[in-house]
């Protein structure tokens, strides 16, 4: 897995201050990204243990509340394979951050994964407080919008959902 950025101190991505870490890959490629570049699989450099650790240690400070996964596509197969074994660490060391998790892919489409990558998807799912999920779509481009970019966009609280058994959207100040 490739990974295209890292930012240590985003406030655009999620709620409070975060790192967000920008993987490499997509194969939606959305009219109007603003990511572009990252639709590559090659792009940027390897996700390795030591961008782990850098990671850890910038979520380790007091200021930041969690983390955002954006790209690319964080959930195509070959990238959240990759991320599982850092988001077990996470999730390890760092328990009371929260990961938010952006993705082209709904909600839907992700549950209906079959044999291996559902069982990636459901353990994703455990480790994860918001999926932000569905395409870019630039004729729903709101700018207004809280922390995504298309009206068709959901931000779906993980936890609640999954508890339930129909989706709870995220709301701010919860």
């Amino acid at each position: 897995m490739y990974y295209a950025e890292i930012k240590n101190f985003d406030v655009a991505n999620g709620p409070g201050v975060r790192v967000s870490l920008f993987v490499s890959g997509c194969p939606h490629a959305c009219p109007g990204c603003f990511n572009e570049i990252a639709w590559n699989y090659r792009y940027g450099a390897p996700f390795t243990e030591e961008v782990e650790e850098e990671l850890l240690s910038a979520l380790s400070r007091e200021e930041i509340q969690g983390l955002s996964l954006l790209g690319g596509e964080p959930l195509v197969p070959v990238n959240l394979h990759g991320l599982l074994p850092f988001l077990r660490k996470v999730k390890a060391r760092l328990p009371k951050k929260d990961i938010w998790c952006y993705s082209g892919y709904t909600y839907e489409e992700l549950l209906s994964r079959e044999g291996e990558e559902k069982k990636e998807v459901e353990e994703l799912f455990s480790y994860i407080t918001v999926l932000v999920d569905g395409r870019f779509v630039e004729a729903e481009k709101d700018i207004t919008l809280l922390f995504r970019g298309s009206r068709n966009q959901r931000l779906i609280c993980i936890p609640e959902t999954r508890e339930g058994g129909q989706i709870v959207l995220y709301e701010r100040g919860r």
